[in-house]
């Protein structure tokens, strides 16, 4: 009967994970959009897969398009330009 519970208890502790275990670290949507982002510019692959796989699509998707505008936002006051003039030409559109 005790070698019984022993086995009980040592399984148990096996799968439970304790608490000096750290757990996973949790990132956010900006932080998987960020990482998303220079990986592609940099064409890294293997980040940008692993940065996908942080969030979900749609949370992904919401953070790529929010540091797109302010990337945007800043480059048009750097360069003294409206955001539209700054996005058609990062784009190689024509200037509307």
């Amino acid at each position: 009967m005790f070698s019984r519970l022993r086995r009980i208890l040592v399984a148990e502790r096996v799968t439970t994970p304790s608490a000096n275990q750290p757990r996973p670290r949790q990132h956010n949507i900006f932080e998987a959009a960020a990482t998303y982002v220079s990986a592609c510019a940099e064409d890294d692959e293997q980040q940008s897969d692993e940065a996908a796989a942080w969030v979900s699509p749609e949370a992904l998707s919401f953070g790529v398009s929010e540091l797109a505008c302010r990337a945007v936002i800043a480059l048009a006051r750097e360069r003294d330009e409206s955001p539209q003039t700054v996005a058609r030409s990062l784009l190689g559109l024509p200037a509307a």
